[in-house]
């Protein structure tokens, strides 16, 4: 076409010439005038005639000219005509719906399409933020949300537009759509024309997609051989059957693959879609096995691991491996959701049973001796703001790495006021080298053996760099299981029914030949560490606690000692007092209190204050928030209606059902007790569902 037009405009002038220059040059040749040699300086009669013709020329094109101008915008206008009348038909019967919005979000333009799907948009009346649910600000020339915030009201999800590549899903006239916003020259202050593609079949196909995709999961009978030993012998037969059948209906029911892979361990394989149901009802499951044998010791429980999120049935197996070692590792009694990367947990209500063996007790003293004898030095560690307990573990290590002849060191940190006399009375004897992180890093070499005692988290260790820089790994810690476990470990020994890591270190010492009688402060603090893990022996204390307890003292521990350790200095005391007093007893049966101002041994206080506020009566939690120079600090304590271990997980903590804390740095102590009262109001919502 453009060739044409060029051929249009060009032509006349050709012509033109054409017509005046060829007659006279051929006249003029046809008479030799113009072949040479003409070197003449008068003028001759060819000048006047080219001339003439040349005159007649400039004339004809100035004619031609002005005619091809007016030709030329009549052209023009028809085209701009014809376009405009195109774009006016067709954006009015486009197939797709189409509208264009002002710069302030009004409606201006809709085409027959759109009406048809959005009859409650009027022009200059509808805002576009009632049609799509994002407003007009909040696009930009890439189709995204500008604020890159969350999904609109109706269904719209910017995350899905931006996984497009433009555009925003929305879900509106009983369809899906994908809104693309185009703007002029991407001037986001000028209107904005939206296309709307219908995605329905995409979305329902990837919905389909998320739905089939396959979950793993993993189930144990937590204690079934007690379970069955303690069942008389004629209920054993039908008691195994029973659990099978539950099981097996319960995978059933999930339109489940079920296989029973060992006497207490199955193993099932279903549908996303069914999975989501499970979380929806917060794994019933765990709560309905109980109803099998009502009459039990203590509660039959279930430990899950579920698997989900993964692109392959191997990672998503691999989940389910992982989320139920954490269920176990936190005691059992729970599900264990890890979705992806996420990771949820479920259940958890029941009180942990004492379970371990001496056995593994002893097993465990053995591993522990190989590591130190392989490595060419020891060094042993705490959490941050070491307490009693782990003071206490950290020495008994000592003791065992001394008694085989290796160098050790411990890692202490920053000391809290109230373990100045511990600590004082431990240097005093001179038989141990405390030293500081620093000093540690700079001394451990690839032979180095690290003993992690009471945590098992890189991030509340003493000296997280140390985790990186030891050769190998040895883990001991009493509390439930978190997903950022350090998961390098050689020797893992993770006891949740423990009473504390003081009681699981003495087990292994009376399993280890080396060892004779420990040194008196040894024994005291242990035994003080078991004091302040229980309570004085009122919650998580069984038989073996007291076993430990009574190898303690047979090895020197004095109980009068101890108490001295543990007694407070009046400030303190006071301290407990206001926090006592002041405490907020609104929610039922849940006391909230908080020690005003900065404390160095606000972790110490608020433990102690928490304890005592379980004391009263018709208390069945409490929480107490205090406040170091780097962080605020949580106690919270339960009588078991209140799973604590769970709440405080919420905040960045851990511990147990009855007992746990936090430490989170960069809050407010305001912060945190709000977020306590919705953690109580939530917790007890689920378990008045659950029940």
């Amino acid at each position: 076409m453009n060739d044409k037009l060029f051929t249009k405009i060009v032509t006349p002038y050709i012509i033109c010439a054409a017509i005046l220059f060829a007659p006279g040059l051929l006249f003029l040749f046809s008479r030799g005038e113009l072949l040479p040699p003409y070197y003449e300086d008068t003028l001759h009669p060819a000048d006047y005639i080219l001339e003439s013709c040349a005159a007649a020329y400039v004339v004809l094109c100035i004619v031609i000219r002005f005619r091809q101008r007016r030709w030329l915008s009549a052209f023009i206008d028809g085209i701009e005509n014809d376009v405009e009348d195109t774009v006016r038909y067709s954006v009015r019967n486009y197939p797709l719906p189409i509208c264009v919005v002002n710069s302030e979000g009004r409606l201006v333009l809709t085409n027959d399409r759109f009406k048809e799907y959005f009859p409650d948009a009027k022009i200059l009346k509808t805002d576009i933020k009632d049609v799509i649910g994002i407003g007009r600000d909040e696009l930009d020339p890439g189709g995204a949300p500008a604020s890159g915030g969350a999904p609109a009201s109706n269904g719209a999800s910017a995350d899905d537009g931006a996984a497009r590549g433009h555009g925003i899903t929305i879900e509106a006239g009983g369809k899906s759509w994908l809104a693309l916003p185009s703007y002029l020259n991407e001037d986001v202050s000028k209107s904005v024309m939206m296309h709307f593609i219908d995605v329905t079949d995409y979305e329902h196909l990837k919905e389909r997609y998320a739905d089939e995709r396959q979950c793993f999961c993993y189930l144990v009978i937590d204690n079934y051989d007690d379970i069955l030993s303690r069942a008389k012998d004629e209920k054993r037969p039908a008691l195994m059957a029973s659990f099978e059948t539950a099981i097996l209906e319960w995978g059933a029911g999930l339109d489940a693959i079920a296989l029973r892979h060992a006497r207490d361990r199955f193993h099932l394989i279903f549908d996303t879609a069914h999975f989501r149901e499970l979380e929806a009802a917060k794994f019933a499951i765990l709560y309905d096995i109980r109803r099998i044998y009502p009459e039990a010791e203590f509660p039959i429980s279930l430990s899950i691991g579920v698997g989900a999120g993964g692109e392959t049935l191997t990672q998503a197996e691999d989940y389910a491996a992982f989320a139920l070692d954490l269920a176990l590792g936190r005691g059992g009694d729970q599900a264990v959701v890890k979705d992806g990367a996420d990771v949820r947990y479920y259940g958890g209500t029941v009180q942990v049973i004492e379970s371990r063996s001496k056995g593994k007790a002893r097993v465990m003293a053995y591993a522990l001796k190989r590591h130190i004898n392989q490595a060419s030095d020891v060094v042993v560690m705490g959490h941050r703001n070491m307490d009693m307990d782990s003071f206490g573990a950290s020495l008994g290590v000592y003791r065992v790495a001394f008694a085989h002849n290796k160098k050790i060191r411990v890692v202490c940190g920053e000391i809290g006021h109230s373990m100045d006399d511990v600590y004082t009375a431990a240097v005093k004897t001179g038989s141990y080298d405390f030293v500081s992180c620093e000093d540690a890093v700079k001394a451990a070499g690839p032979d180095t053996l690290l003993v992690i005692v009471d945590c098992h988290t890189p991030g509340m260790v003493e000296c997280p760099k140390l985790v990186s820089v030891a050769g190998r790994i040895v883990i001991i810690d009493h509390h439930r299981k978190m997903e950022d476990f350090i998961d390098n470990a050689a020797l893992t020994y993770m006891v949740p029914g423990a009473s504390s890591t003081s009681e699981l270190i003495a087990e292994i010492m009376q399993y280890d030949d080396k060892i004779g009688r420990i040194n008196k402060i040894e024994a005291n603090i242990m035994l003080a560490g078991i004091f302040v893990d229980t309570n004085n022996f009122s919650v998580k204390t069984g038989t073996r606690t007291f076993e430990a307890a009574k190898w303690l003292r047979e090895n020197g521990a004095d109980s009068m000692a101890v108490r001295e350790y543990l007694q407070s200095d009046m400030n303190d005391f006071r301290q407990r007092a206001n926090i006592i007093s002041n405490a907020d007893f609104s929610l039922s049966g849940v006391a909230i209190s908080r020690n005003e101002g900065v404390h160095s041994n606000a972790q110490i206080i608020v433990a102690q204050a928490a304890d005592e506020l379980l004391d009263i009566k018709g208390i069945r939690a409490s929480f107490v928030v205090g406040e170091t120079k780097h962080e605020v600090v949580v106690s919270a304590r339960s009588l078991g209606s209140l799973n604590v271990q769970a709440m405080m997980e919420q905040l960045g903590g851990g511990g147990h059902l009855t007992m746990a804390a936090a430490q989170i740095p960069g809050a407010s102590q305001d912060e945190i007790v709000a977020k306590i009262k919705e953690l109580i109001k939530q917790f007890d919502k689920n378990d008045n569902k659950a029940g």
